[in-house]
C-alpha cells in the first residue's frame, strides 16, 4: 500500500515538472531560421571561441601561429564542438523516442519528451547551418566513435542515460554560456550560443529530476554498470570534442595538434571548468563510483 502510494507520488511529481517545462516551452522558444540573420556578413577578425579555450592555448604550437591563424583554428574548433553536439543530440533523440515508445502518449512527461525532441531537431538544423555559414566541415565525432556510439540508444537507460545527456549538455552550456556575452567573438556564435543555452536550460531541468528518481532504485549491480556507463560515455564526450582534423586547417599535423592538446594544462583545466556545475550533481547522486574515478580523471573531469 506504502509503495503503491509512493509511486503516485512520483509520477504526479514527475508530471507536475513536465506541465511546466510544457508551458515554458510553449511560452518561449526561438526559431533559429528567423531569429539568426543567416546572411548578416562573417566578421574575419574576430574568434569563433575565446582564445583561452582553445585546446592550444599556451603550447609551442600556438605560439607559433600568427593572429589569423589562430582565428582560424577556433573557427574550425567552433565547427567541431557544434557538430558533436548535433550528433549527440541525434543519439539523444533516439534515447528519448525510445522511451516514449513505451510511455502513455496522454501523459504530460511523454508530451515533454516529443517537444525536447522537437527543441533538438531545431538545435541540430541551427548547428549544421552554422557550420556551413562560418565556412567549416561539420567534423563531428571520429570515426570509431561513431560506429560504436550506434549502439548507445540499446544499452543505455535509466540514470546512466540522462545522466550523459546532462554530460554532453552542462558542458556545452558552461563553454556557451562565456562565449554569449563575449564581444571578441563572431556575432552568428554568440546568437548560435544564446538560444542553445536559453532552451536547454529545461532540458537539464528535466534530467537531472531523472537522475536523482532513477538513482533510488537501484541495487549494487546495477548501480555499477550505471556508474561505469556514464563513465565512459563522457570519457567518449569529452576526448573527441576536438577532431584532430581541426588542426590541419592551420598547417599542423593532426596527430601532433592531438598529442599537444591532450598534454595541454591550459585544456584539461578547461575541461574540468566547464564540467564544474554538473559533476558534483553526479557525485551526489551516486552516478561517480570509486572504480571508475580513474576514467573520470583519464576524460579531465575530475582532478588527477
Amino acid at each position: 500500500m506504502t509503495r503503491a502510494m509512493s509511486s503516485r507520488g512520483e509520477v504526479a511529481e514527475r508530471e507536475k515538472t513536465a506541465s511546466r517545462l510544457l508551458k515554458s516551452s510553449a511560452n518561449k522558444f526561438y526559431d533559429p531560421d528567423v531569429d539568426i540573420d543567416w546572411g548578416a556578413p562573417v566578421d574575419g577578425d574576430k574568434y569563433f571561441v575565446p582564445p583561452h579555450r582553445s585546446t592550444l592555448y599556451g603550447t609551442k604550437l600556438w605560439d607559433q601561429l600568427t593572429e589569423e591563424q589562430r582565428i582560424e583554428l577556433t573557427k574550425h574548433e567552433f565547427a567541431s564542438v557544434a557538430s558533436n553536439g548535433l550528433w549527440f543530440e541525434t543519439l539523444l533523440m533516439q534515447m528519448l523516442l525510445k522511451s516514449f515508445y513505451d510511455t502513455d502518449p496522454t501523459r504530460a512527461h511523454a508530451q515533454y519528451m516529443l517537444t525536447e525532441v522537437a527543441d533538438e531537431c531545431r538545435h541540430s538544423t541551427m548547428f549544421a547551418k552554422a557550420c556551413e555559414r562560418v565556412g567549416a566541415p561539420a567534423y563531428g565525432p571520429v570515426p570509431w566513435l561513431r560506429q560504436v556510439a550506434k549502439i548507445l540508444p540499446l544499452i543505455a537507460y535509466g540514470p546512466a542515460k540522462y545522466g550523459a545527456i546532462l554530460i554532453a549538455e552542462e558542458i556545452l552550456d558552461r563553454l556557451q554560456r562565456e562565449m554569449m556575452s563575449d564581444e571578441q567573438i563572431e556575432p552568428l556564435v554568440r546568437m548560435v550560443n544564446r538560444i542553445h543555452v536559453l532552451e536547454e536550460a529545461r532540458h537539464v531541468t528535466f534530467a537531472r529530476e531523472e537522475v536523482q528518481r532513477g538513482m533510488s532504485k537501484l541495487g549494487k549491480l546495477e548501480l555499477l554498470y550505471q556508474q561505469l556507463l556514464i563513465s565512459l560515455v563522457s570519457l567518449a564526450i569529452m576526448t573527441t570534442l576536438i577532431n584532430p582534423k581541426v588542426y590541419a586547417a592551420v598547417g599542423i599535423d593532426p596527430k601532433e595538434g592531438r598529442r599537444a592538446a591532450a598534454r595541454n594544462p591550459y585544456w584539461q583545466e578547461t575541461c574540468r571548468w566547464a564540467g564544474e556545475r554538473i559533476m558534483p550533481f553526479l557525485d551526489e547522486s551516486g552516478l561517480i563510483g570509486r572504480i571508475t574515478r580513474p576514467i573520470w580523471r583519464r576524460a579531465n573531469l575530475i582532478k588527477r
